[in-house]
């Protein structure tokens, strides 16, 4: 039980003690107006059989059980407030905690993960430990509570009558903990299958585009169509699967009942159960059964909501990027065999035995075939990555040993595939420095080229953009995000093609932007069009993820090797037209 609360609760169980502690006063509270019906039916039953009457202590009783009534309606609404107020602060606290774990790990981990699975932990999973710590953890605990109670007051009673009621419950118990297997087989199913649909339900959307350009509405719509129809067929296995057991379960714990009822009948006919004592258990023992069967019921459901909860625990085990040192203020860097691979040492290397040296205050341009290990290179400096084998410096100092944070702060990077947030452009552009004034960011757009297309907007700096900045040109993005990098003002730029794929007009704002993002900086580049990396310090020329040759670009035309012959053929198309 200790490991299901820990997966509910993200490992605080703590959160449970006063729900808990609530529930169960209430509980208590809830037998005592029955206790004090008991008496009245004693007093009742004393008065048509004997003829004795004490109408002031049934008045007393009467009295006591209103004010019970009153006391159990109190408690119960303090134990649900806190219920309800802990269970959605342990969810909302949750998914903040599990969404800043992600950020601070490894790049590689989202990229290796499908992001509907992700995205299932932080919405679905959490709403159903939500609804365990809401709905279900509450039922469960208030049915046990009451069995306990109810339990030990009709064996003190008499031991005979309380056996009976409580005859079905072991067998029930043992349905119980023998559906544990099949549960984890099930939700497993079901996991994978909510999974699978969200993700198709993404792709189909994200891909309108494409499947409308290329008529590719059937084959796609088949693929989502099989998501839905698997998700549905895996609900009906759970409930199919389960439902029945539950029944079962709940039958045999509501037996006792009947056996009770049986068992006090020829107690009482023999003389040896009184009629009171005989009400007490019908009163008590129906009071008991219902909220038992419920918790029953639910155990099931609990089950799965502690996978779910395992889950939850799995991604925040996951180990984040380590290094608690402060960033050097020197900033030459350094591959010292650098070898990287996705997929771990298991599988194939993407760079291979990289070593070179980036000086502080240059421009250096990496270049090379498609797959040759560019953009990898700049994730590793970035330290999006570590490195398989082999080390990054920075300022001399091993990245692994410096806070991911304040090596970032040093870092400012221009991608070639911009995403900007369903956001005012003002926050957007802020993102580069969060306590920016509107004076900062007003001149950070000036620099980029894009306080005019910004103006020009309904709302300015104001207006908000669509979700990645669907409802912006990709030249206008590319300028908001170099505003971002200029507003940040770090001492190292990376740049990743950013002025690949643009029009005439946009490259050119864009090439004046980068120009003034430079300035006095350490520049790393990759470069699509190599005219643009002409005037670099140093160039390196990756193949196959080795450094195959490095220098100036008149000393690599000299060499005649591979960056000369990407240089005649950049040259040579740049009349190409389609005929």
């Amino acid at each position: 039980m200790n490991k299901i609360l820990n997966a509910i609760t993200c490992k605080e169980p703590k959160r449970l003690v006063k729900p808990v502690l609530w529930n169960a006063l209430a509980n208590l509270s809830n037998l005592l107006p029955f206790l004090c019906l008991t008496y009245i039916v004693d007093q009742i039953y004393e008065y048509f059989i004997h003829g004795t009457e004490n109408s002031k202590s049934m008045w007393i009783a009467w009295g006591l059980m209103l004010v019970f009534f009153g006391l159990t309606w109190l408690l119960e609404n303090i134990a649900c407030k806190l219920t309800y107020q802990d269970g959605f602060m342990a969810s909302a606290d949750g998914r903040i905690k599990l969404a800043e774990h992600i950020r601070k790990l490894p790049l590689g981990f989202l990229t290796s993960r499908n992001a509907g699975e992700v995205g299932n932990t932080m919405m679905n999973d959490f709403s159903r430990t939500e609804s365990a710590m809401t709905h279900i953890l509450p039922q469960i605990i208030s049915g046990v509570i009451m069995a306990i109670l109810a339990s030990v007051l009709l064996l003190a009673v008499d031991f005979r009558m309380g056996l009976a009621t409580f005859a079905g419950f072991p067998a029930a118990l043992l349905i119980m903990l023998g559906m544990r297997g099949l549960e984890q087989r099930l939700d497993t199913r079901l996991s994978k299958a909510r999974v699978s649909q969200t993700g198709k339900i993404q792709e189909y959307l994200s891909g309108m585009r494409v499947i409308k350009s290329y008529n590719m509405q059937g084959s796609n719509f088949e693929k989502l169509r099989k998501a839905c129809t698997d998700y549905r067929d895996a609900c009906i296995k759970v409930e199919s699967g389960i439902g029945p057991l539950n029944l079962v379960a709940a039958t045999f714990l509501r037996s006792g009942l009947s056996l009770m009822t049986v068992t006090g009948v020829f107690l009482v006919a023999g003389g040896t159960l009184t009629v009171p004592t005989f009400a007490l258990f019908l009163l008590v023992g129906t009071r008991v059964f219902d909220p038992l069967a419920v918790a029953i019921m639910n155990y099931s459901e609990l089950m799965m909501c502690s996978m779910a909860g395992e889950r939850i625990c799995a991604l925040l085990n996951e180990p984040e990027m380590t290094g608690n040192s402060d960033a050097p203020s020197e900033h030459e860097i350094r591959f010292e065999h650098v070898s990287f691979s996705y997929g771990g040492a298991e599988t194939q290397e993407v760079l291979h035995d990289v070593s070179v040296r980036l000086e502080s205050g240059t421009m250096t341009a990496i270049v090379g075939p498609s797959g040759s290990g560019k953009s990898t290179m700049l994730r590793l400096l970035a330290r999006f990555y570590d490195p398989t084998s082999g080390k990054v410096l920075f300022g001399g100092f091993d990245e692994r040993n410096i806070e991911p944070e304040k090596l970032m702060k040093h870092i400012s990077m221009v991608f070639q595939d911009v995403y900007l947030f369903q956001d005012s452009i003002a926050n957007n552009i802020r993102y580069g420095k969060e306590d920016a004034t509107q004076e900062e960011i007003e001149r950070a757009a000036r620099l980029a080229n894009c306080y005019d297309f910004i103006m020009r907007m309904p709302d300015g700096f104001e207006t908000i953009i669509g979700e990645g900045g669907s409802t912006l040109s990709g030249g206008e993005k590319q300028r908001i995000s170099i505003a971002r990098a200029i507003l940040k003002d770090a001492p190292i730029v990376l740049l990743d093609e950013a002025t690949a794929s643009l029009d005439p007009e946009n490259e050119t704002e864009i090439q004046q932007a980068i120009s003034r993002l430079v300035q006095d900086r350490t520049v790393v580049v990759i470069a699509h069009r190599l005219k643009t990396i002409v005037g670099a310090n140093a160039i390196l020329v990756l193949n196959h993820g080795r450094i195959v040759e490095q220098g100036t670009h008149n000393q690599l035309l000299t060499q005649n090797g591979l960056y000369a012959k990407l240089w005649k053929l950049q040259t040579s198309t740049e009349g190409w037209k389609i005929n």
